[in-house]
């Protein structure tokens, strides 16, 4: 009877044991895992930003830079400047490929020898004596000689004819027609306002057809557009009153001609500098 109520013990004992051993808590693995290959994040990729030619110019007077649907021919023309020359100044090698937000110079770099002034070191000869007391006084010097830029005739005093003796189709206007249109037939010749240099001959600016530009001093520019035979060529001097074109109808819907005056690149009314007919 003893031994049995022995064995019931111990079996209560072993199964509170056994009860124990399967409700222990779950272990955490703290250490490091081996074998385990982990995630690595990639590095973002940093694209180099593009400086265009002339970025850091950007802002400063004399320079331009290039918006949407910009061509060169059109930016010299509002600048009063030459396609060569700015293309020249800003180092662009093909003037019909310039990229938006390219900064160019408008204006020409800052010679010495604009001035007007050239310095020469002084010779024994060329040294003039003090006047004696019993002397007369010397003549003035003349500015030029003394150092200083002599007078010159200012860029405004230009001696304009008309380019043609067509009738006036319509006159100007800032925002509508920034020139005068003067009519006539297909081939009558087309005259240089001025004397001046040839800065452009093309069809590159729409609107304008077969157009010439020339530059007439640092001032001025003269357009002549929808011509029909160009007789000149770019960086070619011309007269006053020389033929340079003959009158057409590109790029507009009758013969005529299209003149333009730009003063420092702005239109002006070209009416104000003609004479009177």
């Amino acid at each position: 009877m003893v031994s049995a109520l022995m064995l019931v013990v111990a079996g209560l004992a072993l199964g509170g044991c056994a009860s124990k051993a399967v409700n222990r808590a779950p272990v955490e693995e703290r250490g490091p895992s081996v074998g385990k290959v982990m995630p690595v994040t990639p590095e973002p990729v940093v694209t180099p930003v593009k400086q265009l030619p002339g970025f850091e110019n950007a802002g400063k007077p004399g320079y331009y830079t290039v918006k949407p649907g910009d061509t060169l021919i059109r930016i010299g023309l509002d600048h009063g400047q030459g396609v060569k020359d700015i293309a020249r100044w800003s180092g662009v090698e093909n003037p019909n490929r310039i990229e938006v937000g390219q900064v160019l110079r408008v204006e020409p770099p800052v010679a010495l020898a604009a001035t007007g002034v050239v310095t020469r070191p002084v010779t024994q000869a060329s040294v003039t004596p003090l006047p004696s007391a019993s002397a007369p006084a010397a003549a003035p010097v003349p500015a030029a000689i003394a150092g200083k830029p002599a007078a010159a005739t200012t860029d405004d005093e230009i001696n304009w004819i008309w380019p043609t003796n067509g009738p006036l189709l319509s006159g100007f206007d800032e925002v509508k027609n920034k020139g005068l249109d003067i009519g006539g037939a297909a081939g009558d010749p087309v005259l240089a306002a001025a004397d001046g240099r040839v800065v452009y001959v093309g069809a590159g600016l729409r609107g304008y057809g077969n157009l010439i530009i020339l530059k007439h001093n640092n001032t001025y520019l003269t357009a002549y557009a929808h011509n029909q035979t160009m007789l000149i060529k770019e960086d070619q001097s011309v007269k006053k009153g020389q033929k340079i074109a003959e009158m057409g109808s590109s790029d507009t819907d009758r013969v005529k001609l299209h003149f333009e005056v730009r003063r420092q690149g702005k239109p002006v009314d070209p009416a104000k500098y003609l004479p009177a007919r």
